[in-house]
């Protein structure tokens, strides 16, 4: 319980904006970066000389954010565009991943940010997939499939290892409520008339991917890819469940603080290739105290794990196949 102790009240962070040098040259892409816990990580990183590209379905809110941010920050060598994305629609993505590359060849670092947490029971995706499941995992894991390449042209060029990296955002729920070995795989094609459950199954299904994306790009290509529960914020991802802000008030922080996290996860030199498919936690800490079935789950059989995380990589290849 300690280590459950620790992310639900983490002290102060170590990690801050102070200890980022300037990024000048660096290309950065933030999912749901135009509210919350994003927009605060892009301000950090668009003052730190950054290419830096919002993600997300509304453009309207995304030109607010940049001129807030534009505002906020008064030198820079920085830059912030807007990139449409709808994570909720499969069919969509590559259209996405096209534009981008208009822009830029090589992409540096991927923050997995957007997400939606307990919508309306029976919501589901463009392509009638439930939606946290559809918005949280299978669009981040088709839109980061589709910009490996160049993720890849940066690792190549990089003179700095493990510097190339995907951030996913999991939750501490995933510890404190997912089943026993983390996810059961029927839930995914027939999910439960549970909100809360099948939010859980996502954020698991974030943990999965990174663990299986490090293990796969990591060794061969020099990419390196986490996971990190931000910590809670008091932040729109509670639109659906406004009740749970004030239930757990006292456990909400600034969204300033919990961006910390993701700034660790992506640019820390604590983390080397050897800590590839890590765990962070609040302000900023590698853990190596996960659950011990979560962490058999992200482990092959050979290796004497259990092979699920494996098992949920392949099913999102299925699920997205025809799209990429």
């Amino acid at each position: 319980m300690g280590a459950q102790w620790s992310q639900f009240f983490p002290g102060k962070p170590t990690f801050t904006e102070a200890n980022v040098e300037r990024q000048d040259g660096r290309v950065f892409l933030v999912t749901g970066g135009s509210s919350g816990i994003g927009l605060e990580l892009v301000k950090m990183l668009y003052a730190k000389n950054a290419r830096v590209y919002i993600a997300g379905r509304d453009e309207d809110k995304a030109r607010l954010a940049i001129q807030h941010i534009r505002a906020s920050v008064l030198s820079t060598r920085g830059s912030i565009e807007f990139l449409h994305l709808e994570l909720d629609n499969l069919a969509s993505i590559k259209a996405s991943v096209k534009k981008f590359k208009t822009k830029e060849s090589k992409l540096h670092v991927l923050w997995n940010n957007a997400g939606v947490s307990q919508p309306p029971l029976g919501s589901v995706s463009k392509q009638g997939i439930e939606l946290q499941l559809a918005t949280n995992c299978l669009g981040p894991f088709l839109f980061t499939q589709l910009l490996l390449p160049l993720l890849q042209a940066a690792a190549y060029e990089s003179q700095t290892p493990a510097s190339v990296r995907v951030v996913w955002t999991a939750s501490q729920v995933i510890e404190l409520a997912a089943p026993q070995g983390g996810i059961a795989m029927s839930e995914l094609s027939d999910p439960p008339q549970d909100k809360a459950r099948n939010y859980t199954n996502s954020k698991t299904g974030n943990l999965f991917l990174a663990t299986e994306l490090a293990r796969r790009a990591g060794p061969s290509q020099g990419i390196v890819s986490v996971a990190q529960n931000p910590g809670s914020a008091s932040t729109n991802l509670f639109r659906h469940t406004p009740w749970i802000k004030y239930l757990a008030w006292p456990l909400m922080y600034d969204a300033k603080l919990t961006a910390y996290t993701e700034l660790y996860a992506g640019l820390s030199k604590d983390i080397g290739l050897e800590q590839n498919g890590c765990y962070v936690v609040p302000w900023g800490r590698i853990t190596t105290q996960l659950r011990e079935d979560l962490v058999q789950a992200t482990r092959l059989e050979g290796d004497g794990g259990t092979g699920k995380a494996k098992e949920f990589w392949e099913f999102c290849e299925e699920k997205t196949r025809d799209y990429a």
